[in-house]
């Protein structure tokens, strides 16, 4: 067949290269008019130390996009994996991997390697010692010899780490007699480090592989080639006793082109775009469904954990049955699962049991208590997922419909879950004004209560220290004076009940990367993040935005004492916030470690601002941590 008559296969290319890019705004262009004027999807990522590309489209016109990259001397040695691939036929896996559109954008670092952006990356140029597929293969076959040739009395131990993710491992991994395989068994990447410094005495002293699916990675998920030079190059930064370090060049991806019949590599290889996995003429099955425990590899139905979000394997029958709840091995392991919560409807209340589910649910309609509610549906891709706290007698569902805006800009970035505060209060009402003469002032008049049917239940996270319990749903009370804007200041009790259950809350509906707290729900936001990091501490999260917020009276609540990443957005001293003066929002940012703070004054008084310029620097704060 003619070439003008053959029909052209569809591919997928991946490629990195660490290098300094002396002007990133012209690389950016070029990517922009090559990528576009060939048709290309994918994402394409640039930072000042280099760029991490994963793209698809026509192979013939992935090919000249190499040949136009290796025109630029800054690629020269660069790795290009092409592969032939079927055209992404699952609309849903392609959007996640981000292959039905073409994103390029400018990063500050190609990969995060902490959750802490404050904390600087181990510098690249230390990575471990390069093998190549056949090298790597060698050394696993001779395990137990020395890899410096010239000291065959070298006799140090071989540990080989798998760099990825649990739910990559739980279908392929490297398995070879007489080699130590680490499989760190981690969430996200950005709990690798953590997990190195735990286990380092694991590879003091001895020669470490580090194994990864790719070289180079697939963009979204900084999987890959990156992940191993990051890893090593972390290990090798603790000194004396972790020099040897290696990783396999060319990642699982060429080791399977070098070894077609798998090699030691048993099962599938997970990548990140709409392939989902590749394997070897091996057909054997590693993986095995979460519910039944039958042989299943495939991811292609994205099932995820209800409560951190992560792939899961849950095969075709398993995903027939109605109120299945998907609970992965990392949340077991922590004892998440089941409890029993009142589900409300129409004001009546039943018990039953049932893990804390994320759910879109409009504010009418039935919701949960304590209310969680997503804006998006069940099936993400990752997003910063923020836990966000109300304020003072006001609810989860209101408040998601006072921050539409903010979730609406927000939503390519962020998820914003929103749960009711913990202590329930009184409805109050304001008595009416009559007149007894013309020389009289007015005088208060009470009256009954409106009914209660048409009334959402009102919270607090902080409470007068009196304050006690509703017995009954229909408690009016009527206000003892007009609004008092400084009442926050005597609203001093309850922390402890509040502080636990947010711990019930992170236990049954984390991970979240982050809180957002408005007014007293950023009081309470600030307290629980100097409490982070604590020995014993049940909630892990990254960041802070703390909305017209204050400061508690609290022990150990000193100027600089709270280290934790923070975004302070208030009102300035002519921003007319009557609630939360601009002064105590101040004193709030001024617990934060310096450095560790952003501030964001406005002038749109008690409410969080989405216009421009302010929605910009939220976003910027937030692309930190993606």
């Amino acid at each position: 067949m003619a070439d003008n008559d053959r029909p052209d296969l569809y591919g997928v290319l991946l490629y990195y290269k660490y290098t300094p890019i002396p002007d990133v705004d012209q690389l950016f262009s070029f990517y922009d008019s090559n990528c576009n004027s060939l048709g290309l999807l994918g994402r394409v990522r640039l930072a000042p130390d280099g760029v991490n590309v994963t793209i698809g489209g026509k192979l013939s016109l992935l090919e000249k996009h190499i040949a136009a990259v290796k025109s630029n001397g800054l690629f020269e040695g660069t790795d290009f994996k092409l592969a032939s691939s079927h055209y992404p036929l699952n609309d849903q896996v392609a959007k996640e991997c981000g292959f039905t559109s073409l994103s390029i954008r400018v990063v500050k670092e190609l990969v995060t390697f902490s959750p802490n952006p404050w904390l600087k990356s181990p510098e690249i140029a230390k990575a471990g010692t390069h093998l190549s597929a056949v090298e790597f293969h060698s050394v696993l076959q001779s395990a137990g010899l020395p890899l410096e040739k010239e000291n065959p009395s070298n006799s140090k131990k071989l540990v080989l780490l798998d760099a990825r993710n649990l739910y990559e491992t739980r279908i392929g991994k490297f398995q070879t007699p007489n080699v130590e395989t680490l499989d760190p068994g981690i969430r996200q990447y950005s709990d690798l480090p953590s997990w190195i410094d735990d286990n380092s005495d694991r590879f003091r002293g001895n020669r470490v592989l580090i194994g990864n699916p790719l070289l180079p990675p697939a963009i979204l998920y900084c999987t890959g080639g990156i992940r191993c030079e990051m890893a090593s190059a972390y290990i090798r930064s603790k000194g004396t006793g972790f020099e040897n370090v290696y990783q396999l060049f060319g990642g699982i991806q060429r080791y399977l082109e070098q070894f077609p019949d798998g090699g030691f590599f048993k099962g599938k290889n997970f990548v990140f775009d709409h392939r989902i996995s590749v394997g070897s003429s091996d057909a054997n099955i590693m993986g095995a469904c979460l519910l039944c425990g039958l042989s299943f590899d495939d991811y292609s139905s994205r099932c995820r954990c209800n409560h951190c979000r992560m792939l899961i394997l849950v095969c075709d029958s398993c995903q027939q049955k109605k109120d299945a709840l998907y609970v992965c091995e990392l949340c077991q392991k922590h004892g998440k699962g089941y409890r029993s919560i009142p589900l409300v409807e129409n004001d009546e209340s039943q018990e039953i049991t049932t893990p804390i589910e994320i759910k879109t649910v409009p504010s009418d309609d039935i919701t949960l208590s304590p209310q969680i509610h997503s804006r998006h549906g069940s099936k993400l891709s990752r997003k910063l997922r923020i836990l966000c706290l109300h304020g003072f007698r006001q609810n989860a569902s209101g408040f998601k419909g006072r921050t539409a805006s903010l979730a609406k800009k927000l939503k390519s970035v962020a998820e914003l879950v929103f749960v009711d505060a913990p202590h329930e209060l009184p409805f109050i009402y304001q008595p009416c004004l009559t007149e007894r003469n013309s020389k009289d002032m007015p005088s208060l008049s009470p009256q009954s209560p409106p009914p209660p049917d048409n009334c959402r239940k009102k919270f607090a996270w902080l409470v007068s220290p009196d304050f006690s319990r509703i017995t009954s749903e229909s408690n009016w009370k009527m206000a003892d004076c007009q609004f008092d804007h400084l009442q926050y200041q005597q609203q001093t009790g309850g922390f402890d009940v509040s502080l636990a259950y947010l711990k019930t809350v992170f236990s049954e509906a984390g991970q979240f990367d982050g809180i957002l707290g408005f007014s007293q729900g950023a009081a309470m936001a600030a307290a629980v993040s100097a409490r982070r990091g604590r020995p014993g501490g049940e909630m892990d999260f990254r960041f802070v935005i703390l909305c017209s917020g204050f400061a508690l009276n609290l022990p150990d609540s000193a100027r600089g004492s709270i280290n934790c990443p923070s975004l302070h957005i208030f009102g300035n001293k002519q921003g007319n916030d009557r609630q939360i003066a601009n002064q105590a929002s101040r004193d709030l940012a001024a617990l934060f470690e310096e450095g560790c703070s952003v501030i964001i004054e406005h002038d749109s008084g008690h409410m969080i601002p989405t216009r421009s310029p302010y929605i910009n620097e939220i976003k910027d704060f937030l692309h930190r941590f993606l």
